[in-house]
């Protein structure tokens, strides 16, 4: 059971009355602000070791090496390296059997004079959790919401905190580490995208699981990982890219799926707005789909999915924005390129129903305004439901009648892309169908799904595969 939430200057004053961490805080940009709260409540001579800020560019050079970007994660990790290795260099011998070492680090930029750049920071810390021990590591990249520099200031300091409590007592269930991370603050002042538990003390945690649970609490609209496993940072990922999604459920991954993504992409290359730029494919998990009406996501089951995206190498996002123009504005937020969503069709036609847009003023009308207005494209897949039924296509697609015209006029203004370029052998596979024969034991769904996700899905007895 998740203890009763403990105020800021409480924990502070806990760690500094705990004789068994002692160490570092460097802290770059945005002031001293987590260390500012050891040395307010007192003892802080009982934690810290050395508080230090490198706030000159060549100065930080000088001691971490050089870096062609301040506010970033290498030079987080070269802070936290080195800082952790002088610890148990110069004081490890007097008192290394009684002390377990560890290194705070941040590397922030909050609300500039004109105020018009981005608010966000990478924060860490590596620590032991018991005297000798190997070292255990958190990183995570924030991003600072509120208007003033004082109050992101503040905030700073305070989620700093938190990281050192989780840290040190609650490594143990790391769940809670995490949901602790907002203690005293709300999601309106800080946004964490990105979070990363590594080294002994966490060799059993995977940070997929983190990733979604920074969804699942709020802390973050999206959270991106790797066909690695690897969590990365959506706005580093995302940047100067055009970007092309394709949401599903993934259950399994399919040859449609893969057919879908694939054609969308020789036409999302086609556009010239998207000639000789990067591109990023991405498969997208909504929140609404992996709860599936209920309260808490299965976690087998989330882990299925994403390990069946990865046997396909794909890079994964999992989001909070059922809607798809508020997929939209976070993407766009993150990239000046162009974007293309891949559906098929009983998404579009999902996509006019006026119940989504009740929140809005404008109703459907201001969610289509939101969606396209940076000229964003929808790519969308056929649909042949059985060998002799018609082949919908957005040609012959009909809406509400009321919505006819809307739907006519946008597809007619070219915001709706046909995928004429479909492989026609794959239409009749449908996702809800291989699981339906996995479970039965018909093992002709093996045909419908590519070989590696075959291969996982028998080896992990994944989606009620069993072996006979």
């Amino acid at each position: 059971m998740k203890e009763a939430t403990i105020d800021t200057h409480s924990k502070a004053l806990k760690i500094n009355l705990d004789p068994r961490w002692y160490g570092t805080f460097a802290e770059i940009g945005a002031g001293q602000e987590v260390a500012r709260w050891f040395f307010r409540v007192g003892g802080a001579a009982g934690t810290i070791a050395k508080s230090m800020s490198a706030y000159d560019m060549k100065v930080s050079d000088a001691i971490y090496g050089h870096a062609d970007r301040y506010v970033s994660r290498n030079r987080l990790q070269a802070m936290l390296d080195r800082e952790f290795d002088l610890d148990v260099e110069r004081l490890g011998q007097e008192r290394g059997e009684s002390t377990s070492f560890f290194a705070f680090a941040d590397t922030v930029e909050a609300r500039s004079y004109r105020g018009t750049n981005e608010c966000h920071g990478w924060m860490g810390i590596k620590f032991q959790s018991r005297v000798n021990d190997q070292p255990s590591q958190i990183v995570m990249h924030v991003r600072m919401l509120d208007e003033e520099t004082s109050a992101q200031q503040e905030a700073l300091g305070i989620v700093g905190v938190n990281l050192c409590y989780g840290a040190f007592f609650l490594s143990h269930v790391p769940e809670e580490l995490v949901e602790s991370l907002l203690d005293n603050l709300t999601t309106r002042r800080i946004e964490i995208d990105m979070i990363e538990l590594s080294g002994i003390e966490f060799r059993n945690v995977d940070n997929r699981i983190m990733a979604l649970r920074l969804v699942q609490l709020g802390l973050s609209g999206a959270a991106m990982f790797g066909p690695n496993r690897e969590v990365l940072q959506p706005s580093d990922v995302l940047h100067n890219k055009a970007v092309l999604v394709e949401r599903g459920s993934f259950r399994p991954v399919t040859y449609v799926n893969i057919d879908m993504l694939e054609c969308a992409l020789a036409k999302f290359k086609e556009d010239p707005a998207v000639a000789d730029k990067p591109i990023l494919s991405l498969m997208e998990l909504t929140m609404r789909n992996l709860l599936a009406g209920g309260t808490e996501v299965d976690r087998r089951d989330f882990l299925a999915r994403a390990d069946v995206l990865a046997a396909c190498g794909m890079t994964v996002l999992i989001s909070d924005y059922f809607e798809y123009y508020r997929l939209a504005a976070y993407l766009s937020w993150r990239t000046r390129e162009r974007i293309g969503i891949v559906l098929g069709v009983p998404s579009v036609f999902e996509l006019f129903d006026e119940k989504y847009y009740t929140q809005l003023p404008g109703g459907i009308l201001e969610s289509f305004g939101r969606l396209f207005k940076n000229d964003l494209k929808v790519y969308v897949y056929p649909l042949q439901r059985g060998p002799t039924d018609e082949l919908q296509t957005i040609h012959n697609l009909k809406v509400k009648p009321d919505l006819q015209p809307l739907y006519d006029y946008l597809v007619g203004r070219g915001s709706f892309v046909q995928l004429d370029n479909y492989n026609p052998k794959y239409l009749p596979i449908f996702s809800r169908d291989v699981l339906k024969r996995i479970a039965t034991g018909d093992e002709s769904w093996d045909q419908m799904v590519p070989p590696q996700v075959a291969e996982i899905i028998r080896r992990r007895g994944f989606f009620g595969y069993k072996k006979r």
